[in-house]
Order: structure tokens, then C-alpha cells, then sequence
């Protein structure tokens, strides 16, 4: 018996699965209805039923209609198509998300409002982003790479908790990117090239390529991708006096080896690498005109990931054991210049080097012919070390003209930890098919984590800031860094998932859901130290314990007119407690994290697509939040700087609408126009108070822009060949969508891309 296509999945299950393969779906992506959806109508045949999208978010494949919990889905045509080719592309197109991005491979997405700042620092993100089985999210203030998009399989992007399936870091949703996988039976090939012109001047070049070579038919085949991309940039650095400052080079490939060993057993190897190298920060000071950013030296966040994987399937008589096993490495440099701390009054940076080593395995049995009952069972294994180079650094002139010595050269201050990371977790699903029309679902998920850092030997601190900011001259006093291992935070517990799901016709489902996420602990690597600068600012404490969030959720999923209108609607209630937060010690800029109160999240999702004539889409979604803190005692208040009532960092309505229309000319020839308009609403950018002084108001704090990108595309395909016109921000909107909340850096606001016009070409997608 041969491993199950996700079709003959579906037609072994219920009558009512089978028939869904018949009838037009309700896909929760509103672009993947423009982009099936008027194709279909398109073609001559007068049928309009479309291919039933599958997805896997449940870790079997489903029906996107039947999965109970708010999922958009995203294939590559689509992706091409739109020109999506990361983090920010994707958050703009999913009702409910944020992408808050400081600079290239420095993003974290808020889903739902569950967000304090858009920052992090030292916080385990909130939204899980997983490359096949291998999580790559991370810390708040660590470089997290935009991956390259081109020839995935689909882009899932799961709304709200999935602490069951996903584990930790997962408290508000999860991002899976998954690679398309080797056709054993055909040889393929494909490419896209896409050159285009930023703010009258800055070219950007991306070209993809792929080969699909079987090596042994219908046993063996390798699947290899590589891809570029050059984008210059179109910020200035009056610091550096360098133009164009943040120019964007990187590149990568991957190779997939598949190979159908038996009949029941499939093995796939992957080997992945990708480097993305921004030359400066994304970030901007408005003080110093349009587009124009400071900092002594380029701020850099880099990224090398190599991932390498072995995935193993093997089909049993009713369901399927999969075994994967990755090892992966991720080398990032964090260059920030810190000196905004002190008005530019010194020179104050931070030059950090961070080194990965993750193993994951996940070896979990799923259900492929079940009748009444559907059940996933695994386990999960996760062991991370990430070593940090810490690096403080003046410079070599200034210490010069102040006369300041001692030092072996222009760094203060020199040190090295690093922090080992241990989750080990069981899980389960099941699904009681009560009926034709009626399911519940119960999901549990049972897991440890171990959290330490450790100091090593060698480091060195000094009294620099302290004798630069006072106006001392001659040796400064230079003291070991005391090595040694801090304080195992250890943290085990539950997450649980219930859902009922309920299908009173073929184009209705209706459901609801109740699920918790959670958290990793955190070890401040600071803590029980002062400030040198001020003996009286706050005390490092120990760390943050794990956050408790519980999600209920409602939500419909329909079609009618024979499929030509399409709407989906959710709506939740989010109970966040215990909350994670990162404070900020006023005196010297050290980071730590602590846990505070209680906030609420509430909102309304919805998405709507209708074919009102043949070949012409039109789609609508769209998302309002209102998220706050309810409870927080003074104490709480004094060391995070939040008020009873403080909005979270998100906004309260962002949405978007889409039109697409396709028509024929020509034998095999079609030809078409998109345009689209998405709004984001503004937000804060953190809590409002000073962390130690509540009476006084941050700085820092301020909201970003309420805004509004306009795109427009037009073009023709002849056969598998495309070739299509842009303009991305055609309005050439400058608008702020990022504030970064802490004052060490001078330049702090994230704007909109420029104008980009374009072409773009692609064949084989």
C-alpha cells in the first residue's frame, strides 16, 4: 500500500469530505480565491468548482474548510504573482497580523494584539515561524533571516494559539513555510526574475531557478533551487556619509533528495543554506530629513542559516509514522550603535556575534483512513545552544582625545555566555466524527523546558561610560567578568485544544475553539547586578516565568450562488496573564525581562470574495482589535512603565481589498490586471511610562502611522510563461510602521518601501 496523495486522503474519509472535493471551497487566504478562483472561471468549461485547497495545519492533511481555527494559505503562483517574497508581504495580506520590522532579518509579527512592543528584547517571540519542522523564530532582539520564498509548497499561516501542535513560542499563531518536495516521475523546471526601480534610482534584481531531476523513475528524484537578490538601497546615513546606505544582498539554494525505498517507505534529505546581508539599518531619524538615518558606523543584522534535515514516512495499513531529524546552524551579527542612550555625547555601541546549534527531532503517528475517529500522537524534542559574543565598544578617537587608557583597544567591555535551551514534549489530537456533520476535537500537549546561561571565562568590564560621561582622563579600571553558570529556570505543564466543528450543508462550517499558548522562561543574564552609572536605577531580576494565555473562538466558514460568493468570519475573546515583558534600565540601557499582570484581546476577522462575472474577482478582509492591559499592580507598574489600560502593540482595524480580472486573447494566451489596497491602522510602540519612574512619560513612546499601500500589476501568460508589469506603493506612501521602543538608538522609525516599479518574469510556476 503506497503512501496517500492528499485526494485519495479526502476521498477515504467521510461523504461529506468527498463531496467538498466537488464543490467550490471557502480558502480563508482572499488571494488564493482571486487567484484559482477567476481561473477558473476563465476556462471554457462551464464548470466553476474548484480543486479543494489541503493544508496540513493539524499535522494530517485536512480540508482548509474543515479545519477548525483561522488559517490562510498561500501557494507559490500566488506568491509570484504578488511578489511576496518575505515576512512583510505575507502580513499585509493576512487579516489579524502585523509584521513589525526594525530592518532586514529583524522582524517579529503580532497576531491578534498579542504584543507589548514590537520589539522583544530578550522575550521569546509570540507568532512561532517554522521552516518545514524546524522552528527558526527567536528571541525579540535577535536576527531572525527573511527566508527565501520561491518554490515552496504553501505558506500557512495559523491565527491564534497553537501551544498543542506547535509548542512553545507559539502564543498567538504560527507561520509554516513549507518546501516543495522532488517529483519522482518528471523532469521540471522553473524561474523568476524580477528587476525593478525604488525611489527613482535603486535597482533590485531577485532571480530564482529550480530543477526537478528524476534520477531513478518513480524511485528517486533531486530537487534543486537556488536564488539571488541584489536590492540597493534608498536610506542615507549622515553618520557615515554613506548613500543608499541599506543595501539588501543575499543568496542561498537547497537541495532535496527523495527516494520511494518500498512501497510504504518514502525518505526525503534536505540540504539548505542562506545568507541575507543588509550593509546597514532599515531604521530612520526624521529629525534629519526624509529617508535619512545616523549611526557612527553601519548598524548590521545578519543571518546565515544552514538547515540540514532527514524526513522519513512510513505508511502502516491505517496510518503514518513520520520521523524528522534536523541539525541547524545560524550565525547572525548584531552591530547596533547604542550612543542615542546619551544624545551622541559618547561613543556607545554594541558589536554582537550570535552562534545557533539547534537539534530538533519530532517523530509523531497520524491517522490516514479514519471513519469515526482521526488522531495525531508524537513527540517533540528540542536542544538549542546559542553562544553570544558580546563586544562594547568607543572608539579608538575618542579615547584618544579624551586620554583615556587601559584598554586594550577600543572595546570597554568584552564578554561571552552562552544560553542552552532543552524542551522535550508529548502531544496528541483527536477527532470523534460524532456525524456526518458534527466533530470535536481534543488536543493535549505535555511539556518541560530547561533554560540556563552560563558566563564563560576571559571576559572583561571597565568604568568607561562612567568616566567618559563625567569628563575623566588617564587609565580606567579594568575588572574580570566572573565566569560561571546562572540560575536553570525549569518550567513543565499543559496546553490543551478543544473544537467543535459543525457542517449543517456542504458550503457551511461552523465552529468553535478553546486553546492556551505559552511561553519559554526566561534567565536574565544580568541578574541581581546594578548600574554603574546610577547606583539607585533598577536591580536585574532574576528572570520571567512563563506566560499563560487561554484563546475562545468562534467562526464561520461559507460559500453560496454556486460558489461565486465566498465569506469567512471569526471572532475571539484572549485572556492573556502573567505577561512576559521587556524592561529597559534607564541609566545604562541593560535589558531584562519580568512578568506583569493581565491584559484582554477581543476582535473580528473576516474575508470575503465573490466572483460577480466571469473572469473578475473582487475580495474584501479585514480585521478589528481591541487589546489592553486590565490588571497591574503599582509595583508592576513602576518596572515596566505600562498603565492600567495601555493598548498593546497592535492596531484596531487593518484590511485590505483586491480586485483581479483575467480575459482570454489569443489561443492559449491570457491576459491580466490586478490592484489592491491594504490599510494598517496606527499603533504604540510600547507601554507609555518610564520602566523605574511610572510618573514619567518614556521618551520613546510614540505610535506609528495609520497607512495605506496602493499596488498595481498587469501582464500576459502564454502557456507556463509570464511576463508582468508593477508598481508597488504607487502613491509613494513614506509612512512610519515601526518605532522601535528603547532610546539606545538615535535612529528609530521604520518607514514604508518607496515607490517600486517593475518587471517581472516567470516561467513553469
Amino acid at each position: 500500500m503506497g503512501k496517500l496523495t492528499g485526494k485519495q486522503f479526502c476521498l477515504r474519509k467521510t461523504a461529506v469530505c468527498t463531496a467538498m472535493t466537488l464543490m467550490m471551497q471557502a480558502p480563508f487566504a482572499m488571494s488564493s480565491w482571486a487567484q484559482e478562483g477567476t481561473e477558473d472561471l476563465a476556462e471554457s468549461s462551464p464548470s466553476t468548482s474548484l480543486e479543494t485547497i489541503i493544508v496540513t495545519a493539524t499535522r494530517r492533511e485536512q480540508s482548509i474548510q474543515d479545519v477548525p481555527l483561522s488559517i490562510s494559505a498561500y501557494d507559490p503562483k500566488e506568491l509570484t504573482e504578488k511578489g511576496i517574497v518575505g515576512y512583510d508581504g505575507l502580513a499585509l495580506e493576512t487579516p489579524g497580523v502585523v509584521l513589525n520590522k526594525a530592518s532586514a532579518n529583524f522582524n517579529n509579527f503580532t497576531a491578534r494584539g498579542i504584543s507589548t512592543n514590537g520589539y522583544g528584547a530578550g522575550l521569546q517571540s509570540t507568532v512561532a515561524i517554522y521552516i518545514d519542522e524546524v522552528p527558526i523564530s527567536a528571541n525579540g532582539n535577535s536576527t531572525i533571516i527573511d527566508p527565501n520564498l520561491f518554490d515552496v509548497e504553501r505558506v500557512e499561516f495559523l491565527r491564534g494559539p497553537q501551544g498543542t501542535l506547535f509548542g512553545s513560542g507559539s502564543l498567538a499563531g504560527a507561520v509554516r513555510i513549507l518546501n516543495k518536495e522532488p517529483e519522482l516521475d518528471a523532469f521540471d523546471y522553473s524561474l523568476v526574475v524580477d528587476m525593478g526601480n525604488t525611489d527613482s534610482g535603486s535597482l533590485r534584481q531577485r532571480y530564482n531557478g529550480m530543477v526537478n531531476i528524476p534520477l531513478v523513475e518513480d524511485k528517486v528524484a533531486l530537487r534543486l533551487v537556488g536564488f539571488h537578490r541584489d536590492e540597493e538601497g534608498y536610506i542615507d546615513n549622515v553618520g557615515t556619509g554613506v548613500e543608499n546606505a541599506n543595501t539588501l544582498v543575499g543568496s542561498g539554494g537547497r537541495a532535496i533528495l527523495a527516494a520511494q525505498v518500498t512501497d510504504r517507505l518514502d525518505i526525503k534529505l534536505l540540504s539548505a543554506y542562506e545568507e541575507s546581508k543588509p550593509e546597514d539599518s532599515f531604521l530612520t531619524s526624521p529629525r534629519f530629513g526624509d529617508k535619512k538615518r545616523i549611526s557612527d558606523r553601519p548598524d548590521r543584522f545578519t543571518a546565515e542559516l544552514v538547515n540540514h534535515n532527514l524526513t522519513a514516512d512510513y505508511q502502516f495499513d491505517s496510518a503514518v509514522l513520520t520521523s524528522s531529524s534536523s541539525f541547524t546552524t545560524f550565525d547572525q551579527e548584531f552591530y547596533v550603535d547604542l550612543a542615542g542612550t546619551f544624545q551622541q555625547a559618547i561613543p556607545f555601541a554594541l558589536d554582537a556575534d550570535g552562534y545557533d546549534d539547534v537539534f530538533v527531532e519530532e517523530l509523531r503517528l497520524v491517522s490516514t483512513d479514519g471513519d469515526r475517529f482521526d488522531w495525531v500522537l508524537g513527540g517533540f524534542y528540542f536542544d538549542k545552544r546559542r553562544h553570544v559574543d558580546f563586544n562594547y565598544r568607543s572608539s579608538t578617537e575618542f579615547l584618544a582625545q579624551r586620554g583615556l587608557t587601559g584598554l586594550p583597544d577600543e572595546y570597554y567591555a568584552r564578554f561571552k555566555n552562552y544560553t542552552d535551551i532543552l524542551e522535550i514534549a508529548g502531544f496528541g489530537e483527536l477527532t470523534y466524527n460524532l456525524s456526518d456533520t458534527l466533530s470535536l476535537t481534543g488536543g493535549l500537549r505535555y511539556g518541560s523546558v530547561e533554560v540556563q546561561t552560563t558566563t564563560e571565562p576571559g571576559g572583561y568590564q571597565s568604568n568607561y561610560l562612567t568616566a567618559a560621561l563625567v569628563g575623566l582622563t588617564g587609565p580606567l579600571t579594568v575588572f574580570d567578568v566572573e565566569p560561571g553558570a546562572g540560575e536553570k529556570a525549569e518550567e513543565s505543564g499543559f496546553s490543551y485544544k478543544a473544537s467543535l466543528s459543525y457542517r449543517p450543508s456542504l458550503s457551511l462550517t461552523a465552529y468553535a475553539t478553546y486553546a492556551t499558548g505559552f511561553r519559554n522562561p526566561v534567565v536574565n543574564a544580568r541578574a541581581g547586578q546594578g548600574s554603574l552609572v546610577d547606583a539607585n536605577d533598577i536591580i536585574v531580576p532574576q528572570g520571567a516565568d512563563s506566560d499563560e494565555l487561554k484563546s475562545y473562538e468562534i467562526g464561520l466558514k461559507g460559500n453560496w450562488l454556486d460558489g461565486n460568493l465566498h465569506a469567512n468570519v471569526a471572532a475571539y475573546y484572549i485572556d492573556w496573564s502573567n505577561i512576559q515583558v521587556q524592561a529597559n534600565r534607564v541609566s545604562d540601557s541593560v535589558q531584562f525581562a519580568t512578568n506583569i499582570g493581565q491584559a484582554e484581546s477581543k476582535g473580528i476577522e473576516f474575508e470575503v470574495g465573490m466572483t460577480p462575472m466571469s473572469g473578475l474577482f473582487l475580495g474584501l478582509n479585514g480585521a478589528f482589535n481591541n487589546a489592553e492591559v486590565t490588571r497591574l499592580t503599582g509595583e508592576e507598574a513602576a518596572i515596566s512603565g505600562a498603565v492600567l489600560g495601555s493598548r498593546l502593540a497592535a492596531p484596531k482595524f487593518q484590511g485590505s481589498a483586491f480586485m483581479k480580472y483575467t480575459f482570454d486573447f489569443g489561443a492559449n494566451h491570457e491576459g491580466f490586471v490586478n490592484a489592491s489596497i491594504q490599510h494598517v491602522g496606527s499603533y504604540p510602540s510600547q507601554f507609555p511610562n518610564l520602566p523605574g519612574n511610572p510618573t514619567v512619560q518614556s521618551p520613546t513612546y510614540d505610535t506609528t502611522e495609520s497607512y495605506e499601500l496602493v499596488n498595481f500589476s498587469f501582464g500576459a501568460s502564454f502557456g507556463d510563461l509570464t511576463i508582468s508589469a508593477y508598481v508597488e506603493n504607487a502613491f509613494d506612501d513614506n509612512s512610519i510602521t515601526y518605532v522601535h521602543p528603547e532610546q539606545f538608538t538615535d535612529s528609530r522609525y521604520g518607514i514604508v518601501r518607496p515607490r517600486t516599479i517593475g518587471i517581472r518574469l516567470s516561467k513553469g510556476i
